[in-house]
């Protein structure tokens, strides 16, 4: 069931799963995309290793707030950036009572993920950063994923599923099965959430204006694990390099025949990796809060 709260002055919706007694992990996805890309059965293995899994709509997509005043951004101009998207999160932290969370971004939640660890650095544990990059000069797309991603409004249902198959015959995994059935189900269900085009063009003004968090990043002190395909054309793997060489100590997991999703073979790596940071950066942490032994 789809929650909400408030945040940061707008509404946020939300849902969970696993105990929240356990370690709380939070998960942000990227352009256009919403909760229910987040596929149940991956955040129920998140919630299998001892995480207390929050996945949310990004404002405007969803059933978060939208903001249709601010009409279709204009060339240079954005109504929002992703600090504020980042806020937002930590806003939800807020509302969800948890002084601080494990991150994990998908692509532009990635991007929103490095920012919150930049501007609340005391509220994320560690960072996971998926298919993304620390700006968009550092990985731009191949000229048929931009194709894709600037496909025009879809007028019907029908259309918006059907142009979600050919998006992601473009820029999925290559090395792995395409799941058309999985894609159609979530395009569809998308749009019967929310279909907010001028949304997603606002979403995407906001990348583009943000800037380069390149020299932010190299001043992180936390565990963070950096996830790319080798095969991302709307992302490339420079993305994911530079997003490492950025932040000191991260560990880069790249994988062939990837691309821009999360192909199911791939989730034992992936979810593996998750949970072996999140639980050594927790183990770390209590041990850096242990008491110091009587002499």
């Amino acid at each position: 069931m789809t929650l909400r709260a408030p945040a940061n002055g707008i509404e946020i919706a939300y849902d969970t799963f696993g105990s929240a007694e356990d370690r709380p992990l939070l998960l942000i996805m990227g352009l256009a995309s919403q909760l229910i890309h987040w596929d149940e059965e991956f955040c129920r293995l998140l919630a299998g290793l001892g995480h207390y899994v929050v996945r949310f709509d990004n404002r405007d997509v969803g059933e978060s707030t939208h903001f249709h005043d601010a009409g279709s951004p204009g060339f240079g101009e954005a109504p929002y950036l992703l600090s504020d998207m980042a806020d937002d999160a930590a806003g939800l932290l807020d509302a969800l009572g948890l002084a601080s969370a494990h991150v994990v971004g998908v692509s532009m939640g990635g991007m929103i993920a490095q920012t919150m660890a930049i501007r609340h650095p005391e509220r994320v544990r560690s960072l996971t950063s998926i298919m993304s990059t620390p700006s968009p000069q550092a990985a731009p797309p191949t000229e048929a994923a931009m194709a894709a991603l600037m496909s025009p409004p879809s007028p019907d249902r029908e259309t918006a599923v059907a142009r979600a198959l050919e998006t992601w015959k473009v820029i999925g995994s290559p090395g792995y099965p395409f799941d058309g059935d999985r894609i159609a189900r979530v395009a569809g269900l998308s749009y019967d959430r929310a279909y907010d085009p001028r949304g997603v063009a606002r979403q995407l003004a906001a990348i583009i204006a943000s800037g380069d968090r390149a020299p932010l990043l190299r001043e992180l002190s936390l565990p963070a694990l950096v996830v790319h395909g080798e095969e991302d054309q709307l992302v490339p793997l420079s993305g994911g390099i530079a997003t490492a060489e950025a932040i000191p100590g991260a560990r880069l997991l790249t994988f062939p025949g990837m691309g821009h999703d999360l192909p199911r073979a791939l989730w034992p790596d992936i979810i593996g990796a998750i949970g072996d940071l999140t639980s050594a950066a927790d183990a770390d942490a209590a041990g850096d809060l242990a008491p110091v032994a009587e002499l």
